[in-house]
C-alpha cells in the first residue's frame, strides 16, 4: 500500500508540475503572439503612413509640373510674339538669345525645386518605416 501511495503521490506531483509548465508555456506563447500582432499592426500603420506621404509628394510634384508647364507655355507664346514682331535679323538673334538664357535659368530653378520636393517626399515617406525598423532593432537588442 505504501508503494501505491508513493506512486500515486509521484504521479500527482508530475501531473501538477506538467499542468503548471503547460499553462506557463501557453501564457508565454499567447503573450508572444499578442506582441507579434501589435508589431504587425504598427508595421501596417507605418506602411499606410508611408504610402500617404508618398502620395502627397507625388501630388505636390504633379502640381509643380503642371504650374511649370503652364508658365513655360505662356513664356513661349510671349517669346514667339516678340520674335514675330522683330524688325531685323539682329533683333531676332538678341530676342532668341535672351529667351534661351531665361528658359535655361527657369528650367534649372524648377529642376532644383522639384528635386527638393522629391527629396522631402522620400524623407517623409521613409520616416515611418525607419521608425518601425528602429523599434524592431531595439527590441532584438533588448532581448540579447
Amino acid at each position: 500500500m505504501a508503494a501505491a501511495d508513493a506512486a500515486k503521490n509521484t504521479v500527482e506531483q508530475f501531473t501538477a508540475a506538467s499542468n503548471v509548465a503547460f499553462k506557463e508555456g501557453v501564457e508565454k506563447g499567447l503573450a508572444a503572439m499578442n506582441e507579434m500582432n501589435s508589431y504587425s499592426k504598427k508595421n501596417m500603420e507605418a506602411m499606410v503612413a508611408s504610402a500617404t506621404a508618398s502620395a502627397k509628394g507625388a501630388e505636390a510634384l504633379g502640381a509643380q509640373a503642371m504650374a511649370f508647364s503652364k508658365a513655360v507655355f505662356d513664356t513661349q507664346v510671349t517669346a514667339a510674339k516678340s520674335l514675330a514682331g522683330a524688325k531685323s535679323v539682329q533683333e531676332v538673334v538678341e530676342l532668341q538669345t535672351a529667351f534661351a538664357k531665361s528658359a535655361l535659368e527657369t528650367y534649372m530653378s524648377q529642376f532644383g525645386a522639384m528635386s527638393e520636393t522629391v527629396s522631402s517626399s522620400v524623407k517623409e515617406s521613409m520616416k515611418p518605416l525607419n521608425e518601425r525598423v528602429t523599434a524592431v532593432v531595439e527590441k532584438f537588442q533588448a532581448v540579447r
